[in-house]
């Protein structure tokens, strides 16, 4: 055991390294967000729970995209105001840091973090391919966006992290998540499981997918990895991804459905949170 340690000790630096270079731009400038005590959420607070896991907000992460980007008008902002073409990984990193942000970040970073999102939102606009004009900062497209990173959020974390999660606390994590969304200018904003279900239910006949649709998702889910050592962990996350997907939105996309692989990419994916628990304890 003496002689493991150091060994172990090797690879834990090694798995933490590698996280923080795919989440911490360093030609930017970036670090890690360290965790403060004067966070906008207490340190025992049910988002700080479930935002704590790598694997799980990964999964749960890319489930949201998939989910957003079914709204024509979410969809639309991407197409006309962003480089996903050139720079996917760096569009998800960027969604990663809000969260790590706001979630761990002192208050005046949370805050200013926050403020800086609600002026880009302000200034993307546009029209849809039918001729509807749309807004980035419109409150119920936040309350879609918002709505679906929760779900997924939540939905990932009780599948590889906590399956007994109490009911109560999954209400929780809605409410203490809604101050975020409430902060974008969204609305409405769910406060519970249920409210959040009401709400995707009554947004689902505006979504569709099209030719626009499916090449933004083909850019995401065809991306490669950091490094090639990483693409196998990669493709597991995509796969558990579309595995966490409601089965009417895996309809919309025309995705498979992974019943002959499920098992698997469920082992899989738990093993990778498993592994990375382990490393970052």
């Amino acid at each position: 055991m003496m002689l493991a340690t150091p060994i172990a000790q090797r690879v834990k630096q090694r798995l933490v390294g590698e996280v923080r270079a795919v989440f911490n731009d360093k030609a930017r400038g970036e670090t890690p967000v360290v965790r403060s005590d004067q966070a906008l959420f207490a340190p025992d607070s049910v988002v700080r729970r479930v935002h704590g896991d790598v694997t799980t907000m990964m999964v749960g992460g890319v489930a949201a995209l998939l989910l957003q980007m079914l709204h024509p008008a979410v969809l639309a902002g991407v197409w006309d105001h962003s480089n996903f073409r050139a720079d996917m990984q760096g569009r998800l990193r960027r969604t990663a840091r809000f969260i790590s942000m706001t979630t761990y970040g002192h208050r005046d970073e949370a805050e200013a973090v926050i403020a800086r999102v609600r002026d880009i939102h302000a200034r993307v606009d546009g029209t849809l391919p039918d001729g509807t004009p749309y807004r980035a900062d419109e409150p119920r497209l936040l309350a879609w966006v918002h709505v679906t990173e929760a779900s997924s959020f939540l939905a990932s974390w009780r599948r590889y992290g906590e399956p007994g999660m109490s009911a109560l606390d999954q209400d929780d994590y809605f409410a203490e998540f809604a101050r975020i969304a409430e902060a974008l200018g969204a609305e409405p904003v769910p406060r519970s499981r249920a409210e959040a279900q009401v709400l995707i239910e009554s947004m689902r006949r505006e979504l569709l997918s099209d030719a626009r649709t499916r090449e933004v998702m083909g850019f995401l889910l065809g991306q490669r990895a950091h490094k090639p050592a990483a693409e196998p962990v990669q493709a597991i996350t995509f796969r558990a991804a579309i595995d966490l997907l409601p089965d009417w939105a895996r309809r919309l996309h025309g995705l498979p459905q992974p019943v002959l692989t499920r098992p698997l990419v469920r082992g899989a994916t738990l093993g990778i949170a498993r592994t990375l628990r382990w490393a970052f304890r």
